[in-house]
């Protein structure tokens, strides 16, 4: 009797964790185009986080929905992304370019924060939406 109490604790327990590892790896993808922006910031005030300090500045903002205003220096429709103010790499979300936007113009843009590649000296955005024409 106390070899099946033990069999069925076991299972029970492995149950469980299969559940949990099921519900953890099947969770909804993440809509950062519906998320309030915790930060709205422009290319002065990310590049004076990051001089200041560039460990609390990805601690910061890194996986953190944020709202960029820049420039559009180009557009990139074959990655469906764009640079803006030179340094900011942004990739459009649903691999799509919003046809509205032109180079040379000022945008609010909206996305995750990826983070900065110092090689490339480039900061990163995924999932990105526009928001408004400036």
């Amino acid at each position: 009797m106390m070899k099946n109490k033990k069999w069925g604790i076991a299972l029970a327990i492995l149950g469980l964790g299969a559940t949990t590892v099921y519900l953890y790896l099947n969770q909804a993808a993440r809509d950062v185009s519906s998320e309030v922006a915790a930060f709205k910031i422009t290319k002065i005030e990310l590049d004076q986080d990051y001089t200041k300090n560039d460990s609390l500045a990805n601690l910061k903002y890194i996986d953190k929905t944020i709202e960029y205003t820049g420039v559009i220096s180009r557009l990139i429709p074959e990655t469906h992304s764009a640079d803006v103010d030179d340094n900011m790499v942004v990739v459009f979300k649903d691999s799509i370019l919003p046809a509205e936007l032109k180079e040379k113009q000022r945008y609010t843009l909206k996305g995750r924060y990826v983070g900065y590649d110092d090689l490339m000296q480039e900061y990163k955005m995924d999932d990105v939406t526009l928001v408004k024409k400036d």
